[in-house]
C-alpha cells in the first residue's frame, strides 16, 4: 500500500467562495481512478501540545502501490486542480508513505 497524505494551509485571504472550489477540487482528487481510498478533513478538536492543528485541509489518499500513485499525479483531475486552485495554499506539506 502506498499513502500520500497532504496538508494544506490556506491563505487567509482566500474568498469563501475560492474555499469552496478549493474543497470541491480536492473532493475531485479522491474520484481518480487509481485512488484505493480518499479521505478530506480538517483539523481535529483534540488538544494536545504535541498535535499540529495549524493546517487547514487534510487529503489523504491510498494506492495500491507506487505505480497507481505515479499514475494519479499526472491524471488530468490532478492537473486540473494545481492548475485551478494551486494559489489557494501558502503552504503545503506532503508526506508519502508506505507499508512496513
Amino acid at each position: 500500500m502506498f499513502v500520500h497524505s497532504v496538508y494544506f494551509w490556506l491563505r487567509d485571504d482566500l474568498s469563501p467562495e475560492a474555499t469552496t472550489r478549493f474543497v470541491e477540487g480536492i473532493r475531485s482528487l479522491t474520484a481518480i481512478e487509481s485512488v484505493r481510498e480518499g479521505f478530506i478533513g480538517t483539523p481535529a478538536g483534540t488538544v494536545r501540545e504535541i498535535i499540529d492543528r495549524s493546517y487547514s485541509y487534510a487529503l489523504v489518499v491510498s494506492f495500491d502501490d507506487a505505480a497507481a500513485h505515479d499514475d494519479y499525479q499526472v491524471h488530468p483531475v490532478h492537473d486540473r486542480f494545481r492548475e485551478q486552485c494551486g494559489g489557494s495554499w501558502k503552504k503545503i506539506v506532503i508526506y508519502d508513505s508506505v507499508s512496513a
